[in-house]
């Protein structure tokens, strides 16, 4: 039996390449894998010896020849393959353990040009791979090293039967399709607009325990991708608590998005993937009382964010109420050592601080609908939106503008039609999924309560009518931000007028179905 190993991944390779050589393997290698098996000891040939032929053009050719490919393609039942084989003196090989560098690690490097890359994208071991996997009945492929002693231990027993060959196979091409996406997405760049065709690399960061609901199954995929968020759960690091669930990182990844837009210390609590709390304050301890004071029935079991390192002071505060998870840049050795006396609770870390997105969120927003993906740019905020016109009569104040510009970062985070009342920086009250805007408008007042007195109102998309603006000013409201456009807004404005109240126009909607 004859077997090529050239793998960058060297995890296990000594232990396996023994373990083949016990059994009489013969090996061939190239590269650093042929000098790391000659260091340890492992007895192993140059691919040259198979081929009769030295490596040329720097290395860029050493496998791709016919000694190489044709012992691994030739099917060992077609007597025509076999007698192909030995009027050319070709050996058959039975073997190829092979896995590719991680091309988006080196296209990540400081400084990397586009002649590194290009020298950096692998030709003869992608082509390997393939070959050894389309012939899987009669040849072994093997890129994960996780698979080393599944393989040894068939091997020993004398049989590797067609389930594993199969299982390897699929691995293999999976391997190799991994690797091409990423160099398509370097080569399309900054390209604009949508390519003709896209694939997407995928790759398991955990199972969990179910889905939505019990009956569900459900894994962790992190996307392999130039334009990753630097903070996002995938990279981020779980200090404590229980597993993840599904609905946890659903609620966690809406909480570091409600957090990631404001440039003050910024607390958000999530249930069910809406903020049911939100706050901006100098004073992280008291960001947190705020957001907490802004629906406390709702936010027992949630998901807590921050946008700063969590200190002792908020700590404390935290742990006065139950939740089922909280995220932040990180925490002080007091804060953990406070938070992680809840053993349940888990506690997020990003490792990484947290800065306001500025301009076009750079990747996709990928949506499932029945056989296929619906692809757009995630929604991000302007520069326009942030100079918004008056319409009304009377100027906002300089204390409601920037309550309206709160409440405008705020109702972005928030299900269509979405309505929030804000005062202080500080969600007061919200109304999220309403087939009609002004019953979120009238849900957003009663969970206000009195404190809607005084209070501003952000609306993700216009007023269809008026009687959503008079029901906001009958409740206290005193200065609503929204996009306009409606046919209606002639109505609008003058119903603002009549009550006194301030009202811009952005011009920029932000629906989230």
């Amino acid at each position: 039996m004859r077997a090529i190993l050239s793998v960058s991944d060297k995890t296990g390779l000594i232990d396996f390449a023994r373990g083949l050589a016990k059994l009489a393997v013969e090996i061939f290698s190239t590269g650093g894998t042929k000098g790391a098996l000659k260091e340890a000891g492992v007895p192993v040939h140059s691919v040259s010896d198979i081929t009769g032929f030295p490596e040329i053009l720097n290395g860029r050719v050493k496998t791709l020849h016919p000694a190489v490919h044709g012992g691994i393609l030739a099917k060992r039942n077609l007597k025509d393959h076999m007698a192909q084989l030995a009027e050319k003196s070709i050996g058959t090989i039975d073997m190829v353990v092979v896995n590719l560098y991680p091309f988006l690690k080196t296209i990540a490097k400081p400084g990397v040009t586009l002649d590194d890359a290009l020298e950096n994208i692998d030709i003869g071991g992608p082509t390997m791979i393939r070959a050894a996997a389309k012939n899987f009945p009669d040849v072994l492929v093997v890129v994960d090293p996780a698979d080393y002693g599944a393989v040894l231990e068939a091997l020993t027993k004398g049989k590797v039967d067609m389930e594993l060959r199969r299982k390897l196979a699929q691995k293999a091409f999976q391997h190799v399709a991994y690797y091409d996406t990423a160099i398509a997405q370097y080569l399309r760049g900054d390209e604009e607009g949508f390519p003709e065709a896209m694939t997407i690399a995928l790759k398991k960061r955990s199972n969990l325990t179910y889905g939505e609901n019990p009956h569900q199954q459900a894994a962790f995929y992190e996307e392999e991708s130039l334009k990753k968020p630097k903070a996002s759960l995938v990279s981020a690091t779980q200090m404590g608590g229980k597993d993840l669930s599904f609905n946890n990182i659903l609620d966690m990844d809406s909480a570091l998005n409600a957090v990631m837009d404001f440039p003050l210390p910024t607390v958000a609590i999530i249930k069910h993937n809406n903020p049911c709390g939100l706050c901006s304050h100098k004073d992280l301890a008291e960001a947190y009382r705020r957001a907490l004071a802004g629906d406390p029935v709702a936010a027992f079991g949630g998901i807590i964010a921050s946008n700063r390192t969590i200190d002792l002071a908020a700590a404390q505060e935290i742990d006065k109420t139950h939740y089922d998870g909280i995220v932040a840049p990180g925490y002080s050795d007091e804060a953990l050592a406070i938070l992680k006396r809840k053993k349940d609770l888990r506690i997020i870390s990003l490792g990484t601080e947290v800065s306001p997105t500025k301009g076009e969120v750079p990747w996709w927003d990928l949506r499932r609908v029945g056989g296929g993906l619906l692809v757009q740019t995630p929604d991000y905020f302007t520069e326009k939106e942030f100079s918004p016109r008056t319409v009304s009569k009377r100027e906002p104040t300089p204390a409601e503008r920037e309550d309206l510009f709160f409440a405008w970062k705020a109702v972005k985070l928030i299900k269509s039609n979405a309505i929030v009342l804000a005062k202080d920086n500080t969600l007061l009250g919200m109304g999220a999924g309403q087939p009609s805007r002004v019953v979120s408008v009238d849900l957003a007042l009663k969970k206000a309560g009195d404190r809607a007195r005084g209070s501003v109102l952000g609306s993700d998309a216009f007023f269809p009518f008026a009687d959503g603006v008079e029901l906001a000013a009958k409740g206290g409201v005193t200065a609503i931000i929204e996009p306009g456009g409606s046919l209606r807004d002639d109505d609008a404005i003058a119903m603002a007028d009549k009550y006194n109240m301030a009202m811009l126009f952005t011009g920029v909607r932000h629906f989230r179905h």
